[in-house]
């Protein structure tokens, strides 16, 4: 990554080098051209004045033709004069050098209609690119043609030239060539450091994770850095999600665990009462056999139900009265049950879900109220605001405040509830509130208006 920022950083800054590089050639040029331009068309305007006044060719005063070499030629392009030690010439009217001494055989005021009357100096100006030799030194120049007539008649072409500051063009365009390599090379290297410094805090994190992945230590954390950026929220991330992993993982032990303790103990008493029949089969307890059994189906039966609902397997979208399945409950209860249920609201109360499951919910419900209640159970049913509220109630000794989350973990059962043979396994309120929000609900502890608890379970309404 590093390699490839610091190669994609390098052609950017070359590629925007580059523009800007022609932009300042081209731009110094065109410069570099006006200003020649207008230092042609003054000379030219000079000599140009001169004729225009009567100056006859021969004693024009030119300049020196080193730095603006000037060429005066008639209509038809014979030279009438030039600055001396002019060589050669290219971009004027005539390739000629050597004055023809003809004279303009015009005599009117103008010989057409865009030449400038007798005595004057044309405003219009032409501009061309050439080259001229002086003294053996050849260069390249801007010219600048003016026309002007002479009080005698005859318009002439005064061509003057300005030598090109190629130069200072030369000298610029080389030293970019020389410079963009080396700050090519400053750029590549800086970004590649920058790079390697902000990415050291993810080469950590990712040494880090290797290292946990190795050891399968999950109370590690990889490193924050003290920057508040990106990679820090990362790293923070990161860690949430190790402390998430690490406690799933607990839980999936600790869950492990107790199911183990659980099936250990109606397995060993199943083992011996099936040995002592082995060996004495008059004394063989059935009933107690049975119980075993039927602990070992009901654990198992939960079990399984909690890894459906770990794994997140949803449950059907029936239509269920729930004010139904409360009250064949209660019915079937009625002749057996140790404390009455007394059942309140009317009506039907519909959602969507699996009957056989939330069966389930209300046979926990009701089981842990009746096994907890003094005199009475009560189970009230409402309907409001696309819910349906299923509440149970009972007037034994409540759930203390801080035990009113912790009772629906796996396997907690509570001081008052130890005993086997009356607090079960500890699985039925756990698998309830799985259940509940499995179908979009949740339930809830809390305590009755007369003490006593009260379990909550509201789902949505079908």
């Amino acid at each position: 990554m590093r390699s490839r920022a610091a190669l994609a950083a390098t052609a950017v800054v070359a590629v925007a080098l580059v523009a800007a590089g022609l932009t300042v050639l081209l731009t110094l040029r065109g410069s570099l051209a006006r200003q020649s331009d207008l230092q042609a068309e003054i000379i030219a305007r000079e000599v140009a004045a001169q004729v225009a006044v009567g100056t006859p060719v021969a004693r024009l005063d030119l300049p020196d033709s080193e730095d603006h070499p000037v060429q005066v030629v008639d209509e038809h392009g014979r030279v009438l004069a030039v600055t001396k030690d002019l060589d050669a010439i290219s971009g004027t009217g005539s390739r000629s050098v050597t004055p023809s001494g003809a004279r303009t055989g015009k005599d009117d005021d103008h010989g057409g209609d865009d030449d400038p009357r007798r005595g004057e100096v044309s405003t219009d100006v032409r501009y061309s690119g050439g080259r001229a030799t002086v003294d053996h030194d050849a260069a390249d120049y801007r010219f600048a043609a003016v026309e002007a007539t002479p009080p005698a008649g005859g318009t002439v072409v005064v061509y003057a030239g300005a030598r090109l500051a190629t130069q200072a063009v030369g000298s610029v365009t080389q030293a970019m060539l020389l410079g963009l390599p080396l700050l090519l090379v400053v750029v590549g290297g800086v970004t590649w450091l920058v790079t390697r410094r902000a990415l050291r805090p993810v080469e950590a994190i990712r040494a880090e994770m290797a290292a946990i992945t190795s050891a399968g230590d999950l109370a590690r954390r990889v490193p924050v850095p003290g920057s508040r950026d990106e990679v820090a929220g990362l790293a923070e991330t990161t860690n949430q999600t190790l402390g998430a992993l690490e406690r799933s993982v607990e839980r999936q032990r600790r869950f492990v665990a107790d199911a183990s303790h659980e099936l250990r103990s109606p397995l060993a008493s199943l083992r011996t009462q099936l040995e002592v029949a082995a060996a004495h089969p008059h004394l063989l307890d059935v009933d107690g056999a049975v119980q075993d059994v039927v602990r070992l189906q009901d654990l198992a039966a939960g079990l399984l139900l909690l890894a459906r609902l770990d794994a997140g397997e949803r449950p059907r979208h029936d239509r269920v009265d729930l004010g139904e399945l409360v009250r064949e409950e209660v019915a079937h209860r009625a002749a057996t049950g140790r404390v009455p249920v007394e059942v309140s609201g009317t009506g039907a109360f519909e959602v969507l879900g699996s009957a056989a499951q939330l069966d389930r919910v209300l046979v926990n419900l009701l089981d842990n109220a009746q096994r907890h209640a003094a005199s009475a159970v009560r189970v009230g049913l409402a309907a409001a605001g696309g819910r349906v509220t299923l509440r149970v109630t009972d007037d034994g000794p409540g759930v203390p405040p801080a035990d009113r989350e912790r009772i629906f973990e796996r396997f907690v059962r509570l001081d008052d509830a130890r005993a086997r043979d009356e607090g079960g396994a500890g699985l039925g309120l756990a698998i309830a509130r799985g259940v509940a929000r499995a179908h979009g609900g949740d339930l809830t502890a809390g305590e009755a208006p007369g003490g006593g608890s009260a379990f909550e379970l509201w789902l949505p309404a079908g």
